[in-house]
C-alpha cells in the first residue's frame, strides 16, 4: 500500500534564518526557510505541528532554536514532544496529540536512541496511521530524524578511508520508509563509503544521501523531489556486477563494480520505483535562465 501522505525527510543543517547554512551568498537558489516552510499546511492554518526532540541530548536548546525559526517564518502553530522512553510513548494524551496534527517532525540527534524508546509504540503506530491513511499529513525528519525513517537504518561506523566488512553498523529504523536506507550531513561528513557499503550489503534497497540545508519531498512512497541549497546523492545497487563483500574476511577492503550513481539538485524530480530521474523536470532546469 502507498502512503497517502508527504514524507520530507532532511539532511540536517536546514536553513532556520540564522545563517547557519554556508550555501547562503553562494547558491543563486539559496531561499530562507525553504525547507522548513514544506511543513507548513496549504489549508486548515491552526493545525499543530508536533516536533519530536527524543533524539536531541539537548531538548531544551532544540525548543528554543525551532520556536525562533517559525516565529520568523509567522507559524507559531507548534508543540513539542521530549518523549524520554516507551511509557510516555504510550501515552493516550501523546497519541492525541500526534493524530491532530498536520505534521509530526523529529529533530536530529542519535538516531539509535530515537529508533529504541520510539520503535513498537503507540505514537509510532499513530504516525503511521496517519501517513498512510491521510493525504494532508506530513511525516519528517532531519538528520537522525531523517534516518531513523527507513526500516533499515546506519547507526554507526563507515567512515574509514576503505570500505571493512566490519566498519558498518546497521539496526531497524522506525519502518515509515521500507524501500531505501538514509544518510544525512552526507557531503561534509564524507559520508559517501559508508551509504555504499550499506547498499552493497543490500542491493534491493535504494541509497539516499542527503547534503546539509537539502531535503526529498516524498509523495505517495516514489515521486522524490530534491529541494534546498545542497544536493542529494542517490546510490543504486540493483546492478552490480561485482563485489567481494560476501566472501571477505572482517578486515579486507570491499570492491564493487557498476554501483550506479545520482546527483541531485533544488527541484530535480527522481522516481524511487523506476529508480531514475524525470527527464522533463531535468531538462527544463537545465535550460538557462533569461534575465528578466
Amino acid at each position: 500500500m502507498d502512503p497517502k501522505g508527504k514524507l520530507l525527510i532532511i539532511g540536517g543543517a536546514e536553513d532556520k534564518g540564522n545563517n547557519g547554512t554556508d550555501m547562503e551568498g553562494k547558491n543563486k537558489d539559496f531561499q530562507q526557510f525553504q525547507i522548513l516552510r514544506e511543513l507548513l499546511p496549504t489549508k486548515n492554518g491552526k493545525k499543530k505541528i508536533e516536533i519530536i526532540t527524543t533524539a536531541s541530548s539537548m531538548p531544551e536548546e532544540m525548543e528554543k532554536t525551532y520556536k525562533e525559526a517559525f516565529k520568523k517564518i509567522g507559524y507559531p502553530e507548534i508543540g513539542f514532544l521530549n518523549i524520554k522512553d516507551k511509557q510516555e510513548a504510550r501515552d493516550p494524551k501523546l497519541v492525541a496529540r500526534v493524530e491532530k496534527a498536520h505534521a509530526a517532525f523529529f529533530t536530529g540527534g542519535d538516531q539509535f536512541k530515537l529508533s529504541t524508546i520510539l520503535g513498537g509504540t503507540d505514537l509510532v503506530s499513530m504516525i503511521k496511521e496517519r501517513y498512510y491513511h491521510d493525504s494532508d499529513f506530513v511525516l519528517a525528519g532531519t538528520s537522525a530524524g531523517a534516518m531513523v525513517m527507513s526500516k533499515i537504518m546506519i547507526y554507526e561506523g563507515g567512515v574509514t578511508e576503505a570500505i571493512l566488512k566490519n566498519d558498518m553498523k546497521l539496526t531497524a529504523g522506525l519502518g515509515f520508509f521500507d524501500t531505501c536506507i538514509i544518510d544525512t550531513h552526507f557531503i561534509r561528513r564524507g559520508r559517501f563509503g559508508r551509504l555504499a557499503h550499506a547498499i552493497t550489503m543490500n542491493p534491493e534497497a535504494l541509497g539516499i544521501g542527503l547534503g546539509e540545508d537539502t531535503a526529498m519531498i516524498i509523495e505517495k512512497g516514489d515521486r522524490a523531489t530534491c529541494r534546498g541549497s545542497g544536493m542529494v546523492v542517490i546510490i543504486d545497487g540493483s546492478e552490480i556486477e561485482q563485489t567481494n563483500i560476501t566472501n571477505a574476511d572482517d578486515d579486507t577492503p570491499i570492491f564493487v563494480e557498476s554501483l550506479k550513481v545520482h546527483l541531485l539538485c533544488d527541484a530535480v524530480v527522481f522516481s524511487i520505483k523506476e529508480r531514475k530521474v524525470e527527464m522533463e523536470k531535468a531538462k527544463r532546469k537545465a535550460q538557462p535562465q533569461q534575465n528578466k
